[in-house]
């Protein structure tokens, strides 16, 4: 989209950036040059400013107030303003919403105050540019009630505004003509039998101009409600007009074909009289046309703007060559032809008294099918040439008409080649696109960079080439290249699905994991994008914590402070006789005769209800990366030294990595604390917790989240500027509410509270759950001192303190990624009535610490447990079924039983599996031999085939699914020694009866019958 005023020009595209040019001319005091002028050297356009003003394409740009603001229409459903004279330079700001994609905008004057917008969600929308909302909203759908076609067809693609009238077009081919104030419509005018792609209005609202997808361009009469005009210049769609004429009498068209055609019907009394010159041919479509000074500027679906010199029309007529007839085909009889007079080929000559601009035939177009165009004299009117004329010059030379005036821009500012294609890899962490230029670039989905460019190949050719022998992982985020850029999207849903080995990753440092440690791709690239998050949150949270430390001393003091006795008055108190011994004097605490009453608890002190309790500090999550329930150390050291004759005990079967014992649904996740013991699928599945089970996360977690947030991280070209971080929506979330709740206990005496407290919905909800404990915590040990103090049982208290409960991962679970600072983050919200998003933050890496406020308002809950609690949504292991057998019966069995159907986690690799196979048939060494360290491992002589192809060691279940087995049963494997190493069978149990056992899934992987 192009727009010129005042020396500069303003672009908008698909990638969501508006620009502003300096165009370096002089637009008022020009004159437009002859068809046959030779044209001066063009003046190079500057670029000025730019802002990232969208998320998605930019539909439509307008000016208003007089041209000191511009409003932007966009696919990603909002119209925004933006005052790019401003001197404190405000990035675009939202002023209305749409529910679905925004397609076009019309001001009604350079000086008016507000704009209207037009979209697929079949509503005109009046906004005003003063911050005060929306004035008027029309509902174009529920124009036709009576007819559901026309209803689904409501769609606005074009709009045209005046003070008074409102003209719409679209997908029905009918204009719809509105009352700018109240929104009613004035009249309908059918004629088009195609889409209507651009409108006109004249300035007093008497003459529509409409541009159809039916090659026709039509004059509409708003009094009459009827068609005065139909034009035909173009053999294509016409996409685009512009008229800068208040009575649109010299207009500018454009359309699929390229063809950028001017049309002048000045001094004449029919319009379709007029004249109309091809003034150039762009290579594609052209979207967009505008014109000024003596210069036209066209948009296309390249990345370029191209500007081309205009050409003088007044007084034009079209200059018609020898042997090419003069008037209209009629029925009266042949008027004798004349020799033309002097100076007919001439620039200019006199008709009627007025000048007449000859312009050459070859350059026109004819404007209509029913008005007079030169064509060659038939051969059979043919006759002798006249005296004086030579017979040579008689001969008619044929021209082709419609040829272009320009035959290449004079000038053009070239935009980077935007992506239009991609493929995801099978590591999902790479993804290669293809240019507008053709150039292939492979990108780091983790690192946010492009790492490789293969130079102008066909995509497929490359995706082969690279996507050899890679693991298959999970798909954790969607890929999309619709704005020219590489954007990622992560949602909750699926964001944790995906894991990767450490020993698969290539990374700068060097780092110790341990043996088969996984790494969570989202929460991975989570913590480093937002790192700069996390960093001032740490330290808000370190504040925050010293002023609480601070008042609570504060308290302290005080109550240090206070007197050591209280005067209380001398009141007559039921159970004391007045003169008595009893009576109550001076200040000796009154004591009541007649009961047991309660005592009199001194203020501040609380010693009546006060009970010891644990310190309720938050707990620290691990530093270590929780083991999953495959990997654990105890598996790797299990060792098979069962006797003949008797049955393996069901302890020691329970510690396999497979089970035909059912497992309790908690240990489907993974065990939490890399202090606790390491747990195998059937050790201690009741006990199996989430990861932050001790600090509360199922009890704090929400039981509804916010629906549909999502993540966008935006990879910019080298070199392409995306500046501006705006808020475009900002939304009131419904509170939740939590349970915060702690326990102490002491000897036979525990206290259990629970405080219910509404937290927001979003990462503020998140800072203020670490807060509340916070406070609880204090509470708590300054209970516990107070009861120590007042000489009641239990540990004797340590300083006050309060350790921080912001942890997010470290460096040995989330190895360290440095993100470029300008890669752009944004916060969307899923739609479903409109089938879009709408953007509710904006930013970059390198500054998200700047607009902390306004991120946590619109970041969801789930992002601020990952970030600063390190907690991850819980989900079910995805587990995969299979078979193993040995291979040709050369080795015995796994199952004494039979039953060989097993399934495990997809993630489990082939090593896994020959251990497992090992420690069921081979005999272990006596327990005196103790651990031999040079043994060899059974992936050394042991090894796993499906398909007639040898497994590699490190590959997946997953992988072993999709690039061996390619099916969807069960994987059939083989397993086999390789003669390394002579094998000790496992004696089997005998004559033991065989249970049936229903298929099961454990919390690894289980045996089935």
């Amino acid at each position: 989209m192009v727009g010129v005023v005042r020396g500069r020009r303003y672009s908008g595209g698909r990638d969501g950036v508006i620009c502003a040019w300096n165009l370096n001319l002089d637009l008022k005091n020009t004159v437009l040059p002859e068809h046959d002028e030779k044209l001066a050297k063009p003046v190079d356009t500057t670029w000025r400013q730019q802002v990232q003003a969208h998320t998605h394409w930019i539909n439509d740009i307008a000016l208003a107030q007089s041209n000191q603001v511009l409003i932007s229409a966009s696919s990603d459903i909002t119209v925004k303003l933006w005052r790019p004279a401003a001197v404190d330079r405000q990035p675009p700001q939202s002023i209305g919403l749409h529910s679905d994609y925004v397609k076009t905008l019309a001001v009604p004057s350079p000086n008016a105050d507000w704009v209207v917008s037009g979209g697929l969600d079949r509503k005109i929308c009046v906004w005003d540019l003063s911050g005060a909302g929306q004035k008027l909203s029309i509902d174009v759908g529920n124009d036709e009630a009576g007819s559901l076609s026309s209803k689904e067809k409501g769609s606005v693609y074009a709009l045209a505004a005046t003070n008074n009238v409102l003209a719409s077009g679209g997908p029905e081919s009918t204009v719809r003509v509105w009352d700018a104030r109240s929104g009613k419509r004035v009249t309908k005018l059918v004629g088009h039998t195609d889409n209507i792609r651009d409108v006109l209005v004249s300035q007093d609202g008497s003459t529509i101009m409409t541009a159809s997808s039916d090659q026709t361009v039509k004059v509409w009469s708003t009094g009459a409600g009827r068609c005065m005009y139909t034009l035909t210049m173009h053999d294509s769609s016409v996409w685009s007009l512009f008229s800068a004429d208040p009575d649109l009498s010299v207009f500018y068209s454009s359309d699929k074909s390229g063809l950028i055609a001017k049309t002048d019907t000045r001094d004449v009394i029919e319009l379709d009289e007029g004249v109309s010159i091809a003034v150039a041919q762009e290579h594609e479509s052209v979207h967009k046309v505008v014109a000024a000074g003596d210069c036209i500027w066209t948009a296309t679906s390249r990345p370029s703007i191209n500007r081309w010199r205009d050409v003088n029309t007044e007084h034009g007529e079209v200059e018609v060559p020898q042997g090419y007839s003069r008037h209209r085909m009629s029925m009266s009889a042949p008027q004798i032809r004349l020799p033309s007079p002097p100076g007919w080929a001439g620039a200019s000559s006199m008709t009627n008294g007025s000048r007449k601009r000859m312009l050459p035939l070859q350059h026109m177009l004819r404007l209509s099918n029913t008005t007079y165009f030169p064509t060659p004299v038939p051969a059979e009117e043919e006759h002798q040439p006249l005296l004086g004329e030579d017979k040579e010059d008689s001969t008619t030379v044929e021209i082709v008409p419609g040829q272009p005036l320009r035959a290449q821009p004079e000038y053009s500012v070239e935009g980077q080649n935007g992506l239009i294609k991609h493929v995801m890899l099978n590591d999902r962490k790479r993804v290669l696109t293809v240019d507008t230029a053709g150039e292939v670039v492979m990108w780091d989905l983790l690192k946010c960079v492009p790492i490789r460019s293969y130079g102008k190949r066909h995509l497929e050719d490359v995706k082969d080439e690279v996507n050899t022998d890679v693991a298959v992982v999970s798909n954790w985020c969607s890929v999309d290249t619709r704005t020219g850029s590489v954007a990622v999207i992560l949602e909750e849903n699926t964001c944790f699905d995906a894991e990767m080995y450490a020993d698969e990753l290539e990374l700068d440092d060097e780092i110790e994991f341990r043996d088969d440690q996984r790494i969570n791709l989202g929460k991975w690239v989570l913590r480093y994008l937002f790192g700069n998050l996390i960093t001032e949150e740490i330290r808000r949270d370190e504040t925050f914590r010293m002023q609480l430390l601070s008042k609570n001393e504060q308290q302290r003091l005080q109550r240090d402070n206070a007197p050591t006795s209280i005067q209380l008055p001398q009141v007559d108190l039921n159970g004391w006789q007045a003169g008595s011994a009893t009576t109550p004097s001076g200040t000796t605490t009154p004591r009541a005769t007649n009961g047991t009453g309660r005592g009199l608890i001194t203020p501040g002190f609380n010693i009546g209800i006060a009970s010891p309790g644990a310190l309720n500090s938050p707990p620290k999550a691990g530093l270590l990366l929780s083991p999953t329930a495959e990997e654990g150390a105890s598996l790797a050291k299990v060792t098979s030294n069962v006797s003949a004759g008797q049955p393996r005990p069901s302890a020691d079967r329970n510690s396999d990595y497979f089970s035909t014992s059912r497992i309790a649904s908690s240990a489907l996740v993974t065990p939490g604390g890399a202090d606790g013991p390491l747990l195998t699928p059937g050790e201690g599945a009741e006990e199996a917790t989430t990861p932050a089970a001790d600090a509360g996360a199922t009890k704090d977690t929400p039981s509804k989240g916010l629906f549909g947030k999502k993540f966008r991280t935006g990879m910019s070209f080298s070199g392409m500027k995306k500046i501006g971080r705006s808020q475009t929506t900002e939304t009131k979330e419904k509170p939740v509410v939590v349970e915060e709740k702690s326990e102490a206990e002491s000897d036979s005496r525990s206290s259990k509270t629970s405080n219910s407290r509404v937290v927001d919905d979003n990462l503020v909800g998140t800072v203020q759950k670490i807060r509340f404990a916070y406070e609880d915590s204090l509470q708590a040990q300054m209970q516990n001192q107070q009861a120590h103090e007042n000489g009641l049982p239990g540990a004797k208290p340590g300083p006050t303190d309060l350790p921080s409960s912001i942890t997010p991962s470290l460096p040995a679970e989330t190895p360290v990624l440095k993100p470029p600072p300008n890669t752009t983050i944004l916060i969307q919200e899923d739609r479903p009535e409109a089938g879009g998003v709408a953007d509710l933050f904006e930013g970059t890496v390198g500054t998200l610490h700047e607009h902390l406020d306004s991120l946590e308002r619109v970041a969801p809950m789930w992002l601020g447990d990952v970030l600063l609690r390190n907690i991850t949504p819980v989900k079910e292991i995805v587990k995969i079924s299979f078979v193993l057998e040995p291979w040709q019966n050369s080795l015995p069995s796994i199952a004494s039983d039979g039953n060989n159907r097993l399934n495990a986690n997809r993630m489990l690799r082939a090593k896994k599996i020959l251990a497992y196979v090992a420690e069921r048939i081979e005999a272990g060494p006596p327990p005196e031999a103790g651990l031999d360290p040079e043994a060899l491992k059974p992936e050394e002589y042991l090894e796993l085939w499906c398909q007639h192809q040898i497994v590699p060691i490190s590959m997946t279940l997953a992988t072993i699914r999709s690039s061996m087995w390619k099916g969807g049963s069960d994987i059939l494997l083989y397993y086999k020694a390789n003669g390394k190493k002579e094998i000790k069978y496992q004696p089997l149990p005998l004559n033991l009866p065989v249970t049936p056992q229903p298929t099961t899934v454990g919390a690894e992987a289980a045996a089935a019958a």
